[in-house]
Parts: C-alpha cells; sequence; structure tokens
C-alpha cells in the first residue's frame, strides 16, 4: 500500500480546500483565487487565469520555446512534424488572430469540426487564448448530430477541413457541413475551411483558412484574455437519452488545476517528457489528455492520426512509442483488443519494443481482466486500468502510479483519486456491504474538473444529483472489495433481471473473455417470454483460431459452470466485429435491438456503419 496516495486522499477528503489551494499553486494565475471553493461560483473563485497561457506563452518566457510541445504522427498521411513550444505559440496566435479577425471574442462560441491534424489543436487553444468557447465535434459526425450541436451552442464561427482520413478512407466534410448548416435553425456567421492536399473541396460557403491566416500576418497577435475561473472553457456533447446531446461544460480554473495535478500525480509525466493519448480530439480523453494536460506541465504531446491496426500493421503503436520516446501511454481497451486479435503472440511488441514507457494506460470501456494480462505478459509493462467520464474529465478511479501505488487488481480500475469520495449504494440510497453490486455515486461537491452545468440545460445537471441527494449518479454499476478495489462493471441498465434474479452482464463478460480464442465479447440481455430476460453473448475470436465451431459451446458453458443454471446463456453468436463508436465504446443498445428484432437506425457516433447489418443477418441466419 502506498502511504504517500493514502496521505493524499485523506487529505483532499479532510482538508478539502487546502488540499486543492496547493495544487492550484501548478497554474499561473493573473489573479489568485479568494477562495478554494464557493457553493455559488464553484472551484478558486475571485481567480482569473487564461488556459493558452499556461499551456504555451509561460513555457516560453520560461526559456523552454525550443523544447518539442506537440508532435503530428500521421502513417495515414505518412506526415510527421514537430511543433516547439516557440513555434506552437506563433501557430496558434496566427489562427487567434484569424478568429479575431471574424469577430471572435470572450463568449462566444467556436465549433471545430476537424480532424487529427496540427490545425484543429491550434484552433481549440486560439480559442482559449481569446476566451471563446470552444465545441469539437468529431469529423465525421453525421449532418443531423452537427446541426443539433450548431443549434445549442450557437457558434459565431465553424471550422472545418476538406476531409478526414479513417484508415483507407478519405472522408469528405464538406458535403456533410453543408447538409447540417441547411438542417439547422442557426447559421454561423463565418464557415473556414482547411483545404488538406489528400482531398481538396469545393469552398461553397466557406472561406479560406490558409488566406485568412495569410491575411493577419501583420495584425498584431491577440493578447491572452483574462478569465475569471468559472468562465467555459469548451463545451463537449454526449449523446443524451432523449436524443438531444448534452453539453457538458468545462470551466478554465477546476480544469486547470485537476489535469496539472493528473498529470504531476497520476500519470507521473512533467516538462521534458512525451505523452502519448492514442484517442481523438473530439472526445474527452482527446481535450484532457492530448492537447491540455501535457501542454500544462510543459510535456511534449502526440497527435497520431491513424488506427491501432491496419496503419499499416498492428505494430503501429508500439513503433510509434519507440519512435517518440513516449514515457507514458494511454489507450483504450478496445485497441488493445484490436491489436491482439491480428498479433496474438505479441510478435511486434517484442520486436519492436515499447522504448522508454514506464507503464500503459486504459480507460473509455471496462478492460477485461485477460486482455491487462495478455498486455502486461506481452509488453513487460504495468497495465493500468483507469476510469472517468466526460462529465468528470479526468480520472476519479484509478491507481496513482506516481504516488508510489502499484497496487493493480485485473478486472478493478483501482482506488479513489484523491478529490472523489465513492460509496455503492442501493435503491434505498444506503451503501451496500462489500463485494455487492450498486449504483456507483461521488459525493457532491465534485473534484475541480468536473462540470457543474450542461450548455443551455441546468434542469438536466440537476438530474445527475436527483436520485440519491448529496451524491452524483455516475450511472454506472459496480462494487467494493474487501482491499478497496472498486471495480466498475457496466452501466446500471447493463443489469439485467433473469427470472427473478439480478445479474450482470460485465461479470459475465469477464468469464466469456477469459476463454481460450475470445478476444472480445458482449453480452446483453435479450427479451424472454418465460425469464423476462436472458443473456446473449457476441464473441469476437482470434484470427486463425482452429476451433472456432466449439467456442459458443464453451462460453455457454463456462457461464454457466461459475454463476449456475439461473446465468445459463441463451445463445453466443461468433462475430467478425462488434458495433462500437468512434471512441471504442461497445453499443450495447444497438446489439439489444438487433437480438430482440426491434428496429433500429444506425448511431451517429458509430465507427462502422457496415457493422449492424452484418450482425443482424447473423442473428435472423442463426
Amino acid at each position: 500500500m502506498s502511504e504517500a496516495y493514502q496521505r493524499a486522499w485523506r487529505d483532499s477528503i479532510e482538508n478539502r480546500d487546502q488540499f486543492w489551494a496547493r495544487a492550484a499553486e501548478a497554474i499561473d494565475w493573473i489573479e489568485a483565487p479568494a477562495c478554494t471553493y464557493d457553493d455559488t461560483r464553484g472551484w478558486f473563485a475571485g481567480g482569473t487565469l487564461n488556459t493558452a497561457y499556461n499551456c504555451i506563452d509561460r513555457h516560453v518566457e520560461a526559456g523552454r520555446g525550443a523544447a518539442p510541445a506537440l508532435v503530428y504522427d500521421s502513417p495515414v498521411t505518412g506526415t510527421v512534424r514537430s511543433y516547439s513550444y516557440a513555434e506552437l505559440q506563433d501557430e496558434v496566435g496566427r489562427v487567434a488572430a484569424m478568429l479575431a479577425r471574424l469577430g471572435v471574442t470572450k463568449g462566444d462560441r467556436v465549433i471545430i469540426y476537424m480532424p487529427m491534424i496540427p490545425q484543429t489543436v491550434f484552433a481549440m487553444l486560439a480559442c482559449a487564448r481569446l476566451g471563446a468557447i470552444h465545441s469539437v465535434v468529431f469529423g465525421g459526425f453525421a449532418p443531423l448530430e452537427l446541426a443539433k450541436r450548431i443549434d445549442d451552442a450557437t457558434p459565431r464561427v465553424l471550422l472545418t477541413a476538406s476531409c478526414g482520413i479513417e484508415g483507407a478512407r478519405t472522408i469528405a466534410y464538406m458535403p456533410m457541413v453543408e447538409e447540417a448548416l441547411t438542417l439547422s435553425a442557426h447559421k454561423p456567421e463565418s464557415v473556414v475551411l482547411f483545404q488538406r492536399e489528400q482531398m481538396a473541396a469545393d469552398p461553397g460557403c466557406a472561406q479560406d483558412w490558409a488566406s485568412l491566416v495569410e491575411a493577419t500576418s501583420t495584425d498584431p497577435v491577440p493578447p491572452c484574455a483574462e478569465l475569471a475561473s468559472d468562465d467555459p472553457l469548451y463545451i463537449l456533447y454526449t449523446s443524451g437519452t432523449t436524443g438531444t446531446p448534452k453539453g457538458v461544460v468545462r470551466e478554465n480554473g477546476g480544469h486547470a488545476v485537476a489535469l496539472a495535478w493528473s498529470m504531476a500525480n497520476i500519470y507521473g509525466v512533467g516538462a521534458g517528457e512525451t505523452f502519448w493519448a492514442a484517442s481523438d480530439v473530439g472526445w474527452v480523453v482527446g481535450h484532457s489528455y492530448i492537447v491540455y494536460g501535457p501542454l500544462l506541465v510543459g510535456a511534449t504531446t502526440v497527435l497520431f492520426e491513424g488506427k491501432p491496426v491496419g496503419t499499416p500493421d498492428a505494430g503501429t503503436f508500439w513503433r510509434t512509442i519507440a519512435r517518440h520516446g513516449v514515457k507514458r501511454f494511454f489507450t483504450a481497451p478496445t485497441a488493445i483488443r484490436a491489436v491482439r486479435k491480428e498479433d496474438p503472440d505479441g510478435h511486434f511488441i517484442s520486436e519492436i519494443g515499447t522504448g522508454d514507457c514506464g507503464a500503459i494506460f486504459l480507460a473509455g470501456e471496462r478492460a477485461d481482466p485477460d486482455t491487462i494480462a495478455w498486455l502486461e505478459d506481452k509488453s513487460g509493462l504495468p497495465v493500468i486500468d483507469h476510469w472517468w467520464q466526460t462529465e468528470l474529465g479526468w480520472p476519479a478511479i484509478a491507481t496513482c502510479f506516481a504516488l508510489g501505488d502499484l497496487r493493480r487488481k485485473r478486472g478493478s480500475a483501482g482506488f479513489p483519486v484523491p478529490g472523489f469520495e465513492f460509496a455503492v449504494l442501493g435503491e434505498d440510497g444506503q451503501p451496500v456491504p462489500q463485494g455487492t453490486s450498486g449504483a456507483v455515486a461521488i459525493r457532491a461537491p465534485l473534484a475541480p474538473g468536473a462540470f457543474r452545468t450542461l450548455w443551455n440545460n441546468a434542469a438536466g445537471y440537476e438530474k445527475n444529483f436527483a436520485a440519491f441527494p448529496g451524491w452524483y449518479e455516475t450511472g454506472d454499476a459496480g462494487y467494493f472489495d474487501e482491499e478497496g478495489f472498486l471495480s466498475i462493471m457496466g452501466r446500471t441498465d447493463d443489469i439485467i433481471n433473469v427470472a427473478g434474479h439480478r445479474l450482470s452482464t460485465g461479470q459475465m463478460e469477464q468469464i466469456v473473455a477469459q476463454q481460450d480464442g475470445v478476444v472480445e465479447c458482449a453480452v446483453i440481455g435479450a427479451d424472454d417470454a418465460i425469464k423476462g430476460m436472458v443473456p446473449v453473448a457476441f464473441v469476437v475470436v482470434r484470427s486463425g483460431a482452429d476451433d472456432v465451431a466449439q467456442i459458443p459451446a464453451r462460453v455457454i458453458a463456462a457461464v454457466r459452470g461459475e454463476l449456475g443454471a439461473v446465468a445459463a446463456l441463451k445463445t453466443a453468436y461468433v462475430v467478425d466485429q462488434l458495433p462500437k463508436t468512434r471512441s471504442g465504446k461497445i453499443l450495447r443498445n444497438l446489439l439489444r435491438k438487433i437480438v430482440s428484432g426491434q428496429p433500429f437506425e444506425i448511431p451517429a457516433t458509430i465507427d462502422d456503419p457496415s457493422v449492424p447489418a452484418r450482425l443482424q443477418a447473423r442473428v435472423l441466419g442463426d
């Protein structure tokens, strides 16, 4: 047990304000906060700062302008380009000048609908410099979804690019932007198009990015705006249960303090070291740990445009880690499963190695024990599963590696991170016994960096605290074990009722994933006239497996053997691919509809729209 972790966690709960006041010393404030926490104004009330200044300018002023800040590695275009902090300052300043010419000022919204290219990062930081509120929408999102976000955020400017590259596919963005603008009631004053050489676009209503930047070459760089701690930095939309996206608002002060603390105390990365989060800037991981977190502490961040396999092969992760001297690597479990599926023997890891990397972190979806065991065995590195949400903005459950805590238990996300007090509650709102699954909740107020409202939706925000007064309901189910490890087993709606027995599909997935030949799986509840619901498994098998026909029977027998007859799987389908979002989360609700024969629409967030039809054919043909 790490005494440093235990002291930090207790201090953050028992002496909350003093703990976070010390953490806030890592940030350069224009006006120091008047207090650490205020019930009305939130964290670091009275303080003023600029996030972009903290990410870039202060490092240049400290004499680190030549240090590498951003490395763009794009195997899909064959491009590797490094930007120093001084070069990043110049690029961000030019984009800020462009936005200022378009009338963007403090508090205006700017939608960024762009791929994984440096200009996307420049745009985010330029908005932060001006005090504008950026809302990044994953490039390639369907026009209707983009239109919803335009109408909710009412941006002054929309920034886009001519195309994105998804593996072997080149996706034109402008037709989707134009359709979204036709669908939206709000019309941005300006649309700006960055032309990529891989695919030029007819600009239509858009102005040319390069021409606008060139026109500002003699304009003074706009100064860093002075922003209150509770002024919004960005809006990031998540899918809402009603079909209306929820705009999570991130505030400048708490966000900067929390991310700087996490880089130092969870990941152990500081100035001059390289951090790589293999995610996308359209997701919260990309905001927190591609753009802001590493730059706040003066580290080098890697912006990667590619896939874990196929760009060019299953060795691309290890090749990138070795090439750039990555100290900590962060990715999603689904990416590792994809690598394992193509390279089950770990040939690429053993051949290429992992360079200077000292640990691998996983998040985005539950990491099954078998995947963690495979990765630790093949890489020789500690693999740390940790848990958080878009609403929280940074890890809330983790092994705080940099505090000397090396305790890990496969299947668990670790321990509460300092600043977060967790409970596992029953339907009556009371804590359940150790080992018993319940609703995972966090005591209010949430730690710095977590959301304090939803854009244009205060009532929706309050619903998160309605079920258990004084607690934030995470929407996940889990349990504490006797050692204090907290395991997240899936969403609370993934608890299924089979003949009156409440069963966790996450627990079943853990059993299925451990079976030889299985590299990925999903278990969902299907409607049943007799039992109410029955579990059904979808299984992806290892490339080259020679006993595929026997796997369903082995999977069914394994679940029955460990959980008893009541948990017997009705069916186990062997499939080539599971439906996932672009961030790697399995679309279990879509699987439920397919199995139950219900009509469904292709979700806007899906990574490969062809998967549902193949799965439907598989289910109907069984």
